[in-house]
């Protein structure tokens, strides 16, 4: 199974993003863009890749283990930008290093159970759209990608509690990935506000 631990954003965050994302897929060149799939956006927290059915009872074990050590914490979807020419993507505000330190657990624990070294960067996001397969983007997708970035630049989301994590399988198809949920595992409830 192709696996990956993800949090998701709350319907209400979701829902706003969608709102603002709508009238970005209407600028010109924006149609050659490859918009991903609203019910499958997330924020990866590590991407595990191929993993054998006999490893994920050690690493649903490691994965419980990370979550109770973690509280849960609160996140806003905020600004925007590009990876190079190829990727559209959504920041994050609020409690990021909550989220990194999650995110580094949970790489490190994934790698000593699957027996993998990776070295950790994070950058937080949840991808919005990438430019065609293979080749290099014409000029179309560069221009609708690099626009489509500079009116995200100002988006402030709503706030939502980030309260658990979940490990998610990938089937790739013809068309867009489909994502289902293989588990979940809640956060530390929070204990009192937090400050960044």
């Amino acid at each position: 199974m192709r696996l990956f631990v993800a949090v998701h954003p709350s319907p209400e965050a979701a829902g706003e993003l969608a709102a603002v994302v709508a009238p970005l897929r209407a600028l010109p060149g924006a149609e050659r863009l490859r918009w991903t799939a609203e019910d499958g956006w997330h924020l990866t927290l590590a991407f595990l890749g191929s993993v054998p059915d006999d490893q994920l009872p050690a690493l649903r074990e490691g994965l419980s283990q990370a979550a109770a050590g973690y509280q849960a914490h609160r996140l806003r979807l905020a600004g925007g930008g590009h990876f190079g020419d190829r990727v559209l993507w959504v920041g994050l505000a609020g409690q990021t290093w909550a989220l990194r330190s999650l995110a580094r657990a949970v790489t490190q624990l994934a790698g000593e159970v699957l027996g993998v070294e990776e070295e950790f960067s994070y950058h937080p996001h949840l991808t919005l759209a990438r430019t065609g397969r293979g080749g290099h983007p014409g000029r179309e997708e560069r221009a609708a990608l690099r626009a489509a970035a500079e009116q995200l630049v100002e988006f402030q989301g709503v706030e939502w509690p980030v309260t658990e994590f979940q490990l998610m399988r990938s089937d790739l198809g013809s068309g867009r990935s489909r994502y289902t949920v293989v588990d979940r595992w809640l956060l530390r409830s929070e204990e009192g506000e937090w400050s960044e």
